[in-house]
């Protein structure tokens, strides 16, 4: 206040990265590379039961996957809603985004291992 000497003080917090956003691209990145052992499984192991491995495997890369997108929408939901000055802002939207889409595309290439180890272990 002008001719007092009281103030008013806004101290700038510096935005911090999304912890769901993190954790959405790792599970998504794991669902990945889990699909990609289904698919090894599926192929490579016909005469040894491959198709149990796969489906073994395939649960891990599906829950994984499915992780990794509820926590990138929630990531998002939280990077998005705005916060009054001196509360904490949240950054990471890129992050969520990749996070999303490697947990779609890990969620998919695992149900699509499992496919083609049944098609390969009925052949």
């Amino acid at each position: 206040m002008p001719g007092t000497p009281f103030g008013v003080v806004h101290l700038d917090v510096p935005a911090v990265t999304s912890g769901p956003a993190v954790g959405s691209l790792i599970a998504g990145i794991g669902s990945i590379l889990v699909s990609f052992l289904v698919i090894c499984f599926g192929v490579g192991g016909a005469q040894l039961g491959g198709a149990w491995a796969a489906g073994a495997f395939t649960v891990p890369g599906v829950l994984a996957g499915a992780a990794a997108i509820v926590a990138g929408l929630l990531a998002r939901r939280q990077i998005r809603r705005a916060a009054p000055p001196p509360a904490v802002r949240f950054t990471g939207r890129g992050l969520a985004t990749a996070g999303i889409s490697c947990g779609g595309v890990g969620l998919v290439l695992s149900l699509l291992g499992l496919g083609l180890a049944l098609l390969v272990q009925l052949a």
